[in-house]
Formats: C-alpha cells, sequence, structure tokens
C-alpha cells in the first residue's frame, strides 16, 4: 500500500537481503566537535542523545555487549533475525581511522550481524576515511547517515550545529561517488522555519546524492537549551495535523526514488516538554498514510523534473 504513495524504507530493506533485519543501536562513547571544545561547546541546543538510546545501550559495555543485548532484546520477534549495528550516538566517526576500523570490526565480527550503519556529522569525514569505507563497503552492508538537519545556514548557527549546509552537501556527495549507501536527517520545525521554509528547502534536501532521508519533527527535550529558551518563551510547534499536512506537501516536492524511512521521532516520556502528541510511530505513519490516500498525494507528485 504504502509503495504507490511513497518509497517506503520496510519495503526497501527488505529488497536487500534474503531475511529479516533488524538495527541495534549501539553507543561507542564517542563525543562530537561541537561538544569538546574542537569547534565549541554544548552541542546542538536541542540535543539529548538519552532520546534515541534503548535501555540494552551502555556506553560502558563493549560494543559485542550492546549487541548481543540488543540481540537479546528482539530474538522474540522472528527466529531468522540477522541484525544491523547501529552506531547511533553522537558523531560516530570522531576518532582516527585505526580506532574507527576496531569499532567497526567488533560489531561485524558479532554473531547474527549483516551490516553496520554509521551515524555521523558531515564536518567528521576525511579522504582517509572515505577509503577505509569503501573497502568496507565492498565487504559488507554499510549505510553512512548524516545529519543534515536543516539546509538554511542561518538557522545551523541558532542550533549550534557548528557546519554550513555547504559542508553536508560536499560530504553526501563524497560518500555517495564512493558507491556507499548515503542517507540524511533533517528536522522540520527547528526554531525560525516555518512550513513555508521547510517547503523552500524540500527540492534543496532532494537535489543531494541521497539514497535515504529521515525527517523528525521539532520537539522539545528537558534540561537541553532549547528547553530553556521554550520555557522562557514559548515559540509555535506543529500539532499532528499541522504536521501531517507539511510532511504530505513535503514529500510530494521529493523525487521518487528518495526512500523515506522514518516521518516522526518518539522520544521517551520523561524527556518530552512539547509536543505530546501521544503517538507512536506507527500510528503517525498511519495517520499520515490515510491523509495521502484521501487527498490524492503521493511522493514525486510535484518534484521539479529535469531534461
Amino acid at each position: 500500500m504504502n509503495e504507490a504513495l511513497y518509497n517506503d524504507y520496510g519495503t526497501w530493506i527488505r529488497g536487500k537481503f534474503p531475511f529479516r533485519v533488524q538495527k541495534i543501536s549501539v553507543d561507542a562513547g564517542f563525543s562530537c566537535p561541537n561538544r569538546d571544545g574542537s569547534i565549541g561547546r554544548g552541542g546542538c541546543i536541542y540535543c539529548d542523545n538519552r532520546t534515541f538510546n534503548p535501555a540494552y545501550c551502555d556506553r560502558n559495555r563493549s560494543i559485542r555487549e550492546q549487541l548481543e543485548e540488543g540481540k537479546r532484546f528482539f530474538a522474540h520477534k522472528y527466529p531468522d533475525m540477522r541484525y544491523l549495528a547501529y552506531f547511533q550516538a553522537f558523531t560516530n566517526t570522531y576518532g582516527s581511522v585505526e580506532s574507527l576500523k576496531r569499532m567497526y570490526g567488533e560489531a561485524l565480527d558479532t554473531e547474527d550481524v549483516a551490516g553496520i550503519v554509521i551515524g555521523t556529522r558531515p564536518d567528521c569525514i576525511s579522504e582517509a576515511l572515505l577509503d577505509y569505507l569503501e573497502e568496507l563497503n565492498r565487504q559488507t552492508f554499510l549505510i553512512v547517515e548524516y545529519g543534515i538537519e536543516t539546509a538554511n545556514d542561518d538557522t545551523l548557527r541558532r542550533i549550534n550545529r557548528g557546519h554550513t549546509f555547504e559542508c553536508s552537501r560536499q560530504a553526501i556527495s563524497e560518500t555517495a561517488d564512493r558507491g556507499i549507501l548515503t542517507g540524511g536527517h533533517i528536522i522540520l520545525g527547528l526554531p525560525g522555519e516555518d512550513e513555508a521554509e521547510s517547503l523552500r528547502q524540500a527540492p534543496v534536501i532532494s537535489s543531494l546524492k541521497l539514497d535515504i532521508l529521515k525527517i523528525h519533527q521539532m520537539q522539545i527535550i528537558r534540561n537541553t537549551k532549547l528547553a530553556d529558551a521554550y520555557t522562557e518563551k514559548p515559540f509555535h510547534l506543529y500539532t499532528v495535523e499541522e504536521y501531517i499536512r507539511l510532511i504530505t506537501n513535503y514529500i510530494q516536492l521529493l523525487r521518487k526514488d528518495l526512500v523515506l524511512e522514518r516521518f516522526v521521532s518518539q522520544s521517551p516520556k520523561e524527556l518530552l516538554i512539547a509536543p505530546q502528541w501521544g503517538l507512536k510511530n506507527y500510528e503517525f505513519t498511519n495517520l499520515l498514510t490515510n491523509h495521502l490516500k484521501r487527498t490524492g498525494a503521493f511522493q514525486g507528485k510535484n518534484a521539479l523534473t529535469t531534461g
């Protein structure tokens, strides 16, 4: 059903393997250059990595131990399940190539791990690392996922991101040119960005050499700089209905072959200040799918085409 409306990640990933695969998040103990003083302090103003680290993910344990714990967590679902080690927390290429080789190698040496997904920043990539990743890509399934967040440089400065959009464009291009599956992550509703600005950016994001795009709504997380600003002077956050309309218009501006992995993020209740939607990811996706069907909308309907 979803295939006709948008290029669904679940369908896409099932076509890549003869067995079911599940991501297992790994916290390998990385930091970020806008946290440790390399380019800045404090990190992105909205960020708290606890919002996406599951219970089995503990940086005090080895990569193999985290993966084994994750396997036990998911094992009841399907007996033939295989896994992708998802280096998710913080910036997972922020280290020497030799140290990264050891970490990725430990993950791939774990039984039933069929590949890896590496989440990182576009300013934490190098020729030497790309050389290694290109070689690794010939040996195993690999996705490199970049935090783009926005195509607006003013917003990137506002959120203390520490890099420009051009940096994202270049890193994505260089990675894709090596034949590596390349993903991107954006946030809709960042401070200072309204619906019109998000829709302006959609064709720009679509023009990048991305295979996969992950979209999240803006969330206010406790004990972040953004939470302090929101508490002092609340600003508009999308309602479910508003966000569904935005996503509907947004994906119509994206090229049809771009795989869409997610539309929302679901942060732990104890950390989330707003918006309080009370929806699980699949519940939101069902609402969106129904809206797309009712309105006759689909991915790529209004995308720019080039001759």
